[in-house]
C-alpha cells in the first residue's frame, strides 16, 4: 500500500489548508488563467487560489488522496480532472499545460534519477513559455544542519505511524536541476513566512520557472 494511502484521512484533516496561500495567490494573479496541472496534489488544498478561471488537473501517487481530492473539490465547488500517477512519468501529452504547480512533492522522490526524470517530465508537459511554481524542503534549514541530505520523518495518526522520506535540496542544486531539465529559473526565494535576512536557511525553497 502507498504510505500516503495509510495517512490520507489524517492528512486531509490536519493539512486541510495550503501552507503556501500567499505564494499561490501571487502566481494565480500572474498567470490569470489557463490549463493548470497540480503535481502531487494530495487532497487538493493548493487548487483553491486557481479554482476560478483555470482548467484544473491534479495527479497524485496515492489513490486514497485522489478520492479525498474529489471530496475536497465538491466542498469548495470546483471540478478538477484527477489522475493517479507518478511525477516521474506524467500521463499527459507534451506541451499540454499552460502552468504547473507542485507543492512539497519532488523532495519525496528517492533517487537522483527519479528527481531528474520528474523535472524533465514537468518541462515536457509545459507549453513553450509556460510557467511552473514548485516548493521543496531546504537542506540548510536549521533542523537538519547535522543530518545530511536524506531524512525520514514520522507521520502519526490513528492508523499508526508512517515514515516519510525527504531529499533536502539546496538553492543551488534545485536551480541547476531545473535548468538541466530545460527550465529557466525566474525567481528562487523562501516561503513568505520566513523572516530572517539570509534566504539560504529557510525551511522551504520556492521556485518560479519557465519552459524555454
Amino acid at each position: 500500500m502507498n504510505g500516503y494511502d495509510e495517512i490520507a484521512e489524517s492528512w486531509y484533516n490536519r493539512r486541510h489548508w495550503t501552507r503556501f496561500k500567499k505564494e499561490l495567490e501571487d502566481v494565480a494573479t500572474r498567470w490569470k488563467g489557463g490549463r493548470l496541472l497540480n503535481v502531487g496534489c494530495a487532497h487538493g488544498p493548493d487548487f483553491l487560489p486557481f479554482k476560478d478561471g483555470f482548467e484544473l488537473w491534479g495527479l497524485d501517487s496515492s489513490a486514497r488522496m485522489i478520492s479525498l481530492a474529489v471530496k475536497y473539490a465538491a466542498k469548495f465547488d470546483f471540478s478538477p480532472g484527477l489522475v493517479v500517477g507518478e511525477a516521474a512519468c506524467l500521463p499527459f501529452k507534451s506541451g499540454s499545460f499552460d502552468c504547473v504547480i507542485s507543492v512539497a512533492t519532488y523532495h519525496h522522490l528517492k533517487t537522483p534519477q527519479a528527481r531528474a526524470q520528474a523535472f524533465s517530465e514537468l518541462r515536457r508537459v509545459l507549453r513553450p513559455g509556460g510557467e511552473a511554481f514548485i516548493t521543496v524542503w531546504n537542506r540548510w534549514q536549521r533542523d537538519f544542519w547535522f543530518q545530511g541530505r536524506e531524512v525520514t520523518l514520522p507521520w502519526r495518526s490513528g492508523q499508526g505511524q508512517v515514515m516519510r522520506y525527504y531529499y533536502l535540496f539546496s538553492y543551488g542544486e534545485i536551480q541547476r536541476m531545473l535548468e538541466d531539465a530545460g527550465l529557466k529559473v525566474l525567481k528562487i526565494y523562501p516561503e513568505s513566512g520566513y523572516r530572517l535576512p539570509f534566504k539560504y536557511f529557510s525551511r522551504n525553497i520556492c521556485v518560479l520557472a519557465a519552459a524555454v
